[in-house]
C-alpha cells in the first residue's frame, strides 16, 4: 500500500474543495460604461445649472410660477431613448454644426407644451391640454423656447466642448427620429417641469461623438482655469490673504456638570449657580462647532482670557476585524 503524506492530502483536498464564487457582472461591448463618478458629479452640477437658468428665463415668459429639477443624466443608446418618448411626441431635432452631422433632440413633454402655447397666446391660469400633436402654429411658437433652451445647452457645454448647435426640425412621431443609428451612445438628461398643478418633463439627448473631449479627459478645462505658473502663484498669495482674512466663531465651555430641576426653576436674575467645577478644570475650545483645543483659564490685566494646554485628537477609527470560523 502506497503511503500518502499529509501534505499530498492537503493538496488532494484543495483540488477537489469547491471553487469559491466569482463576483462577476455582464458587459455590454456594445455600450461600455464610460462615465466615470468624476465625469457624472460634473455633468449633474452642468445640467442643474442649465436647469436653473431655464427656469429663472422661463419664469419671466410666461408670467407664472415654473419649477425645473433635474431628474437624472444617465448614458444610452438611442435606440432604447426613442422609446421613452410618447406619441405624439414635441420633438425639436438640432445638428451640431462641424461634427459630421451629428445631431440631438430636445423633447418637451405635451402637458408643458400646450402650458407654453396657451401662456404665449395671453391665456389664464386654467390650461387645457387636447390629446393631438402641436398644429404648425403652435409648432413655432415653442420653437422660439427650444432656441433660447439650446442656446443655454451650448453655453453650459462651452467650457468643456464648444458646441455650435442649431434647430433643424420638428417631429411627433418618436420612430421617425433619425439624428443618429440605433446603437450609437447618448447622452440623456431628464428634467421634471411643475407648472399650474400638472407635471411634465424636458429631455436632452446629445451624441457621444460630439462629447468626446469631454470623455476622453477632463485636464483642459483645469489648465485653462489655473492658468500659466505665475498666475498660479498670484492666484495662491491672493487665496491665502483671504484666508487669513477670513473671521472664525471661538467659544470657550465649561465642562458638563448637573444641576437639578429645582435649581433650575429657582433662577432668576442675578442668581450664582454653584456648578462644582473647579477653578483649576481644563477648559473646551470651540473653533465654530468643533472641540478643537483644551485650555486652562485665566486673566491678562483686567480681561479675561485663556491657555492652550493641548489639542483636541480626533476618536480612533473602529477596526472591524473579520472573524474566520476555519
Amino acid at each position: 500500500m502506497a503511503d500518502t503524506s499529509p501534505s499530498q492530502d492537503a493538496t488532494a483536498a484543495a483540488q477537489h474543495a469547491p471553487a469559491a464564487p466569482v463576483d462577476s457582472h455582464l458587459y455590454d461591448f456594445r455600450r461600455p460604461l464610460r462615465i466615470s463618478t468624476d465625469k457624472m458629479r460634473s455633468l449633474k452640477a452642468l445640467y442643474e445649472s442649465l436647469g436653473k437658468s431655464l427656469e429663472g428665463w422661463l419664469m419671466s415668459r410666461v408670467r407664472g410660477d415654473v419649477q425645473i429639477t433635474l431628474q437624472g443624466v444617465e448614458q444610452s443608446s438611442f435606440g432604447e431613448f426613442t422609446p421613452t418618448l410618447p406619441t405624439p411626441c414635441v420633438a425639436y431635432t438640432f445638428e451640431v454644426q462641424n461634427s459630421g452631422g451629428q445631431g440631438g433632440v430636445i423633447e418637451f413633454g405635451t402637458a408643458f407644451a400646450f402650458f407654453l402655447v396657451d401662456r404665449l397666446f395671453g391665456g389664464g391660469t386654467n390650461v387645457s391640454i387636447p390629446d393631438r400633436a402641436l398644429t404648425p402654429l403652435e409648432r413655432m411658437s415653442v420653437r422660439s423656447i427650444a432656441e433660447r433652451a439650446l442656446t443655454m445647452l451650448s453655453e453650459g457645454w462651452q467650457e468643456y466642448v464648444e458646441l455650435e448647435t442649431a434647430l433643424v426640425g420638428f417631429e411627433s412621431v418618436p420612430e421617425m427620429l433619425r439624428i443618429a443609428n440605433r446603437e450609437d451612445p447618448v447622452l440623456v438628461a431628464t428634467y421634471e417641469v411643475a407648472m399650474a398643478e400638472t407635471r411634465s418633463r424636458i429631455m436632452f439627448c446629445l451624441p457621444f461623438a460630439v462629447l468626446e473631449k469631454f470623455f476622453a479627459g477632463g485636464s483642459e478645462r483645469r489648465s485653462s482655469v489655473l492658468g500659466s505658473p505665475e498666475e498660479q502663484a498670484t492666484n495662491q498669495l491672493l487665496a491665502e490673504r483671504a484666508l487669513r482674512k477670513t473671521r472664525v466663531s471661538i467659544a470657550v465651555r465649561l465642562p458638563q456638570f448637573h444641576v437639578s430641576l429645582r435649581e433650575v426653576l429657582a433662577l432668576h436674575a442675578g442668581s450664582l449657580l454653584a456648578t462644582g467645577v473647579p477653578r483649576t478644570a481644563e477648559l473646551d475650545v470651540l473653533i465654530g462647532d468643533q472641540p478643537r483645543f483644551r485650555a486652562s483659564p485665566g486673566r491678562v490685566g483686567p480681561a479675561l482670557a485663556i491657555r492652550l494646554t493641548d489639542d483636541v485628537k480626533p476618536a480612533p477609527e473602529t477596526i472591524t476585524i473579520p472573524f474566520n470560523r476555519n
